[in-house]
């Protein structure tokens, strides 16, 4: 595992402009501002493009690369077309399946089963329908959660709606596989729930 993944917070910011296809984000430590992965979706086929300008949008598969600014990999994010539900894979920096999330049937602010390798369920991320707030559980632990409210050092970088904070809890252990999974689902909850 990447050692940028053994850190227990951390800010994204999505990039915008008019007329984009593709998500693209960069990951702030909120603390310093200092600017500590790059997520880029740079495959995108022609017929893809066309459709992320339609209604047909979250049904499009992805496959985002998260890279450190000097380009050293991290992990990488990737769902095939999705007709009902969602059910993305995540990738280590070698290219080894570590995990994904199957999206959940009938749940109300999204919600997804996050998945080891071996397709056992290590936890759940939940949303609640009122806001941008969503939690990784795991029992009754709370593994960590993503918001939108930061009222940290970094809190002036927060000037659009695409930004959130996610906040690893401090119980998940340095190299421990969820780290991969926590930051690949942030990608995921962008672009399957709330890409609507």
């Amino acid at each position: 595992m990447h050692p940028v993944l053994n850190r227990n917070l951390y800010l994204v910011k999505e990039k915008v402009g008019m007329f984009k296809a593709a998500n693209n984000y960069d990951i702030f430590d909120p603390e310093t501002g200092e600017e500590i992965i790059h997520c880029r979706e740079e495959r995108l086929g022609f017929i893809t493009k066309m459709l992320r300008f339609t209604d047909w949008k979250t049904l499009t598969p992805f496959h985002v690369e998260l890279r450190t600014p000097s380009g050293e990999p991290v992990l990488s994010v990737q769902r095939g077309i999705s007709l009902f539900l969602s059910r993305v894979n995540v990738l280590d920096e070698e290219d080894e399946h570590v995990g994904g999330f199957k999206q959940k049937l009938f749940s109300i602010g999204g919600a997804f089963r996050v998945l080891g390798a071996d397709d056992r369920e290590l936890c759940t991320l939940k949303g609640s329908w009122t806001g941008w707030n969503f939690k990784f559980m795991s029992g009754n632990t709370e593994l960590a959660h993503v918001t939108k409210k930061w009222a940290g050092l970094g809190k002036e970088m927060f000037t659009s709606a695409d930004n959130y904070v996610l906040q690893i809890s401090d119980d998940v252990p340095p190299d421990n596989p969820i780290r991969e999974l926590i930051i690949g689902a942030v990608m995921c909850i962008d672009m399957v729930l709330k890409e609507r």
